[in-house]
Protein backbone atom coordinates (compact mmCIF):
# COMPACT_ATOMS: atom_id res chain seq x y z
CA UNK A 1 0.00 0.00 0.00
CA UNK A 2 1.29 3.31 -0.84
CA UNK A 3 1.31 6.35 1.71
CA UNK A 4 -1.17 8.40 -0.82
CA UNK A 5 -3.75 5.45 -0.37
CA UNK A 6 -3.04 5.13 3.80
CA UNK A 7 -4.21 8.94 4.46
CA UNK A 8 -7.36 8.56 2.90
CA UNK A 9 -10.35 8.87 5.27
CA UNK A 10 -12.02 5.35 5.14
CA UNK A 11 -15.89 5.35 5.06
CA UNK A 12 -17.93 5.24 8.42
CA UNK A 13 -19.51 1.83 8.14
CA UNK A 14 -23.28 2.99 8.76
CA UNK A 15 -25.78 0.10 8.85
CA UNK A 16 -28.87 0.58 6.49
CA UNK A 17 -31.15 -1.40 7.97
CA UNK A 18 -33.29 0.18 11.04
CA UNK A 19 -33.48 -1.65 14.37
CA UNK A 20 -36.02 -4.45 14.83
CA UNK A 21 -38.24 -4.95 17.53
CA UNK A 22 -36.98 -7.23 20.17
CA UNK A 23 -39.30 -10.58 20.59
CA UNK A 24 -39.25 -10.36 23.93
CA UNK A 25 -40.66 -6.40 23.92
CA UNK A 26 -43.29 -7.86 21.49
CA UNK A 27 -44.72 -10.50 24.18
CA UNK A 28 -44.35 -8.15 27.16
CA UNK A 29 -46.24 -5.55 24.86
CA UNK A 30 -48.95 -8.14 23.44
CA UNK A 31 -49.38 -9.01 27.47
CA UNK A 32 -50.26 -5.34 27.94
CA UNK A 33 -52.44 -5.27 25.34
CA UNK A 34 -54.22 -8.23 26.33
CA UNK A 35 -54.72 -7.14 30.35
CA UNK A 36 -55.96 -3.56 28.66
CA UNK A 37 -58.45 -4.99 26.61
CA UNK A 38 -60.01 -7.70 29.26
CA UNK A 39 -59.70 -4.42 31.43
CA UNK A 40 -61.66 -2.23 29.08
CA UNK A 41 -64.08 -5.51 28.70
CA UNK A 42 -64.85 -5.62 32.10
CA UNK A 43 -65.25 -2.01 33.33
CA UNK A 44 -62.03 -2.38 35.38
CA UNK A 45 -59.39 0.60 35.53
CA UNK A 46 -60.47 2.32 32.23
CA UNK A 47 -58.29 5.33 32.78
CA UNK A 48 -55.45 3.23 33.49
CA UNK A 49 -56.16 0.61 30.68
CA UNK A 50 -56.40 3.37 28.23
CA UNK A 51 -52.70 5.07 29.20
CA UNK A 52 -51.47 1.55 29.03
CA UNK A 53 -52.75 0.84 25.53
CA UNK A 54 -51.60 4.64 24.44
CA UNK A 55 -47.82 3.72 26.04
CA UNK A 56 -48.07 0.67 23.59
CA UNK A 57 -48.67 2.67 20.62
CA UNK A 58 -45.79 5.28 21.82
CA UNK A 59 -43.61 1.89 22.27
CA UNK A 60 -44.55 0.73 18.21
CA UNK A 61 -44.04 4.03 17.48
CA UNK A 62 -40.41 3.77 18.63
CA UNK A 63 -41.06 7.28 20.86
CA UNK A 64 -38.36 8.23 23.24
CA UNK A 65 -41.19 8.96 25.42
CA UNK A 66 -42.86 5.44 25.47
CA UNK A 67 -39.38 4.41 26.59
CA UNK A 68 -40.05 5.85 29.66
CA UNK A 69 -43.41 5.17 30.33
CA UNK A 70 -42.53 1.81 29.92
CA UNK A 71 -39.66 2.01 32.11
CA UNK A 72 -41.47 4.01 34.77
CA UNK A 73 -44.39 2.20 34.31
CA UNK A 74 -42.11 -1.13 35.36
CA UNK A 75 -40.66 0.32 38.64
CA UNK A 76 -43.66 1.28 39.95
CA UNK A 77 -45.35 -2.02 39.34
CA UNK A 78 -41.90 -3.65 40.93
CA UNK A 79 -42.68 -1.60 43.99
CA UNK A 80 -46.51 -2.24 44.58
CA UNK A 81 -46.34 -6.09 44.07
CA UNK A 82 -43.02 -5.86 46.32
CA UNK A 83 -45.06 -4.01 48.88
CA UNK A 84 -48.71 -6.39 48.31
CA UNK A 85 -47.63 -8.44 51.23
CA UNK A 86 -47.14 -5.75 53.81
CA UNK A 87 -50.34 -3.49 52.28
CA UNK A 88 -52.55 -6.41 52.29
CA UNK A 89 -51.55 -7.65 55.58
CA UNK A 90 -54.10 -6.63 58.11
CA UNK A 91 -54.77 -8.77 60.97
CA UNK A 92 -58.66 -7.62 61.42
CA UNK A 93 -59.45 -8.71 58.18
CA UNK A 94 -56.52 -11.46 57.77
CA UNK A 95 -58.20 -15.08 55.82
CA UNK A 96 -56.96 -17.79 56.57
CA UNK A 97 -56.70 -20.46 53.85
CA UNK A 98 -55.88 -20.74 50.56
CA UNK A 99 -56.59 -17.92 47.93
CA UNK A 100 -58.94 -20.07 44.88
CA UNK A 101 -58.12 -18.46 41.89
CA UNK A 102 -60.41 -19.08 38.59
CA UNK A 103 -59.18 -19.28 35.31
CA UNK A 104 -62.47 -19.63 32.98
CA UNK A 105 -63.40 -23.01 34.08
CA UNK A 106 -60.31 -23.99 35.97
CA UNK A 107 -60.00 -23.53 39.81
CA UNK A 108 -57.22 -23.76 41.92
CA UNK A 109 -56.37 -23.32 45.58
CA UNK A 110 -52.93 -22.00 46.43
CA UNK A 111 -51.03 -20.04 49.42
CA UNK A 112 -50.94 -16.39 49.27
CA UNK A 113 -46.99 -16.65 49.64
CA UNK A 114 -47.33 -18.46 45.80
CA UNK A 115 -49.02 -15.98 44.15
CA UNK A 116 -46.78 -13.19 45.65
CA UNK A 117 -43.43 -14.64 44.13
CA UNK A 118 -45.75 -15.23 40.93
CA UNK A 119 -46.15 -11.98 40.72
CA UNK A 120 -42.74 -10.34 41.65
CA UNK A 121 -41.22 -12.81 39.41
CA UNK A 122 -43.15 -11.09 36.44
CA UNK A 123 -42.41 -7.99 37.58
CA UNK A 124 -38.93 -8.76 37.46
CA UNK A 125 -39.32 -10.12 33.79
CA UNK A 126 -40.51 -6.75 33.02
CA UNK A 127 -37.92 -5.15 34.35
CA UNK A 128 -35.73 -7.24 32.69
CA UNK A 129 -37.08 -6.78 29.11
CA UNK A 130 -37.63 -2.41 29.87
CA UNK A 131 -33.76 -2.22 30.84
CA UNK A 132 -32.18 -4.42 28.15
CA UNK A 133 -29.97 -3.19 25.49
CA UNK A 134 -31.83 -4.29 22.32
CA UNK A 135 -35.21 -2.55 23.94
CA UNK A 136 -33.38 0.74 24.12
CA UNK A 137 -31.94 0.19 20.92
CA UNK A 138 -35.32 0.03 18.84
CA UNK A 139 -36.30 3.25 20.06
CA UNK A 140 -35.07 6.97 18.40
CA UNK A 141 -31.91 7.96 19.77
CA UNK A 142 -33.43 11.40 20.00
CA UNK A 143 -36.12 13.24 23.08
CA UNK A 144 -39.40 13.17 22.05
CA UNK A 145 -41.93 13.20 24.67
CA UNK A 146 -44.67 13.70 22.43
CA UNK A 147 -46.17 10.07 22.73
CA UNK A 148 -48.88 10.63 19.64
CA UNK A 149 -45.61 11.99 17.29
Amino acid sequence: MSEQESSLPTPAVTSATPPRLPKRLIVLLLLYVAASVSGLIAKQGVLFCLLTLFMVLGILGRQKAGLIMLRGYTLVQLALVSMLPVILYDPDNLVVGPTTVHLGEWQGKFPDYVIFIVLIILSLLQVWVAFDKKVKIWFKPKLNLNIMN
